[in-house]
């Protein structure tokens, strides 16, 4: 525990020495809600407001995508520089350094959240989270889990931050589009709404949507968060299997 509580507080300190990392986790989810806000204000998509729907897929997207490029940069530069080579002299684990970076990966997910929304409530936005909002934090924690551990995926075999950057937008950019972040699911073909069913960021949006419109919220954020859980699961394993502690391994 004192090596995960050492690795989260050096962790953080330089997340925030890190100025550019910090405006980019922010600000750019914050700039779809700004051009959609203003792109379709007043709208209504399957009688809801628009801002109703498109909000919680870009707080989902940007929950998800803070979690893989964070991580997988993180790992990408430690093994590079030698960090987690000399990490795997001490008596620290892999489960150790998995742990310090989820415990980082939530903070930032809190402050997201609560910047998003509160944002996203101003009257140019005119947000109105139902009662059930705090269910946004069971499947929050669920969706981190389970794209923490994509990011650790990618940081294990990404060499350079070219290589991180490409792999990460190649799968979460599609993703985006092809989970009903921004485009409804009805609106989709067929077979593009059989290929969602198999992304996580599909199930994390639903549920964010569910608690933030109360719609069915219990019920579907408890079926979401056990699909994020199933995938944490099995990329976690993939995962331990894979793990590299240095590039010449």
């Amino acid at each position: 525990m004192s090596a995960t509580i050492a690795l989260t507080t050096s962790s953080w300190r330089a997340y925030l020495r890190d100025k550019a990392s910090l405006f980019f986790t922010f600000a750019f989810p914050l700039a779809f809600l700004v051009l959609f806000g203003a792109m379709y204000r007043d709208q209504e998509l399957e009688g809801v407001p628009y801002v109703q729907y498109v909000a919680s897929g870009v707080l989902s997207w940007g929950v998800a995508n803070a979690a893989v490029f964070g991580t997988a940069f993180t790992l990408m530069q430690w093994r590079r520089d030698d960090l987690l080579r000399l990490i795997r002299l001490t008596p620290t684990r892999v489960p150790s350094v998995l742990g310090a970076r989820l415990l980082i990966t939530l903070a930032i997910a809190a402050c997201q959240v609560a910047l998003f929304i509160g944002v996203a409530m101003l009257p140019a936005f005119g947000l109105s989270p139902a009662r059930t909002w705090p269910l946004l934090v069971p499947v929050l924690v669920c969706g981190v889990m389970a794209f923490l551990a994509v990011g650790a995926l990618i940081g294990t075999y990404a060499e350079t931050p070219e290589a991180v950057a490409a792999v990460s937008n190649i799968l979460m950019v599609p993703m985006a589009f092809l989970s009903g972040a921004f485009i409804p699911l009805a609106a989709m073909p067929d077979y593009l709404q059989d290929i969602s069913r198999v992304l996580p960021l599909t199930y994390l949006n639903e549920a964010a949507m569910a608690a933030l419109n109360g719609t069915d919220a219990g019920a579907t954020v408890a079926t979401s968060s056990a699909a994020l859980l199933g995938f944490a699961v099995v990329f976690s394993l993939v995962l331990l299997r894979v793990f590299r502690w240095d590039a010449k391994r």
